[in-house]
């Protein structure tokens, strides 16, 4: 299993830009996706996450900017951020609880995407 984000870049502040990440692999299920992010000198926060069902939640800081969705049917995640703001400067990591299944065995894990640098310019 991996999760491959794509999107981050260069934007000037008031920009937008669109993540992307997409899970590959021995996937049996995807049950919850999202956005993590991580500026330098700080602790990795929650961004936006979507449940299997659709529903979203928001960190403060984003809700009323960014935009968490997902394509099931592909095991792809988005995130559509607005108004950026310098402090959105961040590596932006995608997440997601995947179910995998061998013979006889279920398992559910956390897994990461290798993040993708963010950089708002102001």
């Amino acid at each position: 299993v991996q999760l491959q984000a794509s999107g981050g870049g260069l934007v000037q502040a008031g920009g937008s830009l669109r993540l992307s990440c997409a899970a590959s692999g021995n996937i049996f299920r995807v049950n919850g996706m999202g956005w993590f992010r991580q500026a330098p000198g700080k602790q990795r926060d929650l961004v936006a996450h979507i449940s299997s069902a659709g529903s979203p939640v928001y960190s403060d800081s984003t809700k009323d900017r960014f935009t968490i969705s997902r394509d099931s049917a592909n095991n792809t995640v988005y995130l559509q951020m607005n108004s950026l703001k310098p402090e959105d400067t961040a590596v932006y990591y995608c997440h997601a609880e995947i179910v995998t299944r061998k013979p006889g065995v279920t398992s559910t894990r956390n897994w990461w995407g290798q993040g993708t640098l963010v950089t708002v310019s102001s």
